[in-house]
């Protein structure tokens, strides 16, 4: 007498909450602010492509760094116009500062930035760094429940934009402004000048696009539907651990 086989038991998909609506809102607004003002920043530097450091800098002056000329498709206005693109940038940096700063507020009263972003110590260890390095190297991403918390390298990514490029580049920017300058003439000199200032903002601003480049080639080699989902929704599809990888391929 043959005895059936038991079906196969196939574990249905678990979801998990994983970002909450202050970082899914922010999340989106910030990608909108941040690509307005970049283009217009790129049309303010076709106005004048030379970098300098300390308190002035003109075309005689030696520049540090001399930079290309970006195409219409890149910039805000397409066409050139320096006052159009200081009015695109000047107004959305209003935004872009107060967001910043409700953000990291709302995320400081929420625990959001110490328990969620913050590296432990054991994740500091040289072993533990390299590891994670060899394995992003290898695109070995996490599964199960650790693919729904950060790994120490985006905790220190994301740190480094929240903590440190992001409000430095308002910071810069303010230094620059000639009207804030007046009420605050100790701005500038914090940065050693306004060109020094004006080359730290660039740098910044410099870090920002590398950052969203290597954030979005991870996205889609995690998986872009599951990462896009869980930061509109915030409900993240945890990837199979090992004990249901095995079970799958029985």
């Amino acid at each position: 007498m043959d005895i059936p086989e038991a079906p196969l038991q196939v574990s249905q998909p678990v979801m998990v909450k994983r970002h909450r609506l202050s970082t899914r809102l922010w999340h989106w607004l910030n990608a909108a602010v941040v690509a307005i003002m970049l283009m217009s920043g790129l049309m303010i530097s076709n106005a004048h492509p030379r970098l300098y450091w300390g308190h002035i800098g003109a075309n005689p002056d030696k520049a540090w760094l001399e930079l290309p000329q970006f195409p219409g498709w890149a910039t805000i206005p397409s066409t050139y116009s320096l006052a159009d693109a200081r009015l695109w940038h000047i107004a959305i940096a209003w935004i872009f500062g107060a967001a910043i700063a409700v953000y990291l507020a709302w995320s400081m009263v929420n625990g959001h930035l110490w328990r969620d972003l913050r590296p432990r110590l054991a994740e500091l260890s040289p072993a533990h760094l390299w590891q994670d390095i060899k394995a992003h190297a290898a695109l070995r991403f996490p599964t199960g429940e650790a693919a729904a918390r950060y790994n120490v390298l985006q905790k220190l990514a994301y740190c480094g934009v929240l903590l440190v490029l992001l409000p430095l580049l308002v910071l810069t920017g303010m230094a620059m402004a000639p009207a804030l300058n007046a009420a605050f003439p100790w701005l500038p000199e914090i940065f050693g000048g306004r060109q020094s200032a004006r080359s730290i903002h660039f740098i910044c601003a410099t870090g920002i696009v590398l950052f969203f480049i290597v954030h979005i080639t991870m996205v889609v080699l995690a998986g872009p539907v599951n990462e896009v989902r869980s930061m509109v929704t915030g409900w993240f599809r945890l990837p199979p651990g090992p004990a249901e990888k095995e079970a799958a391929h029985d």
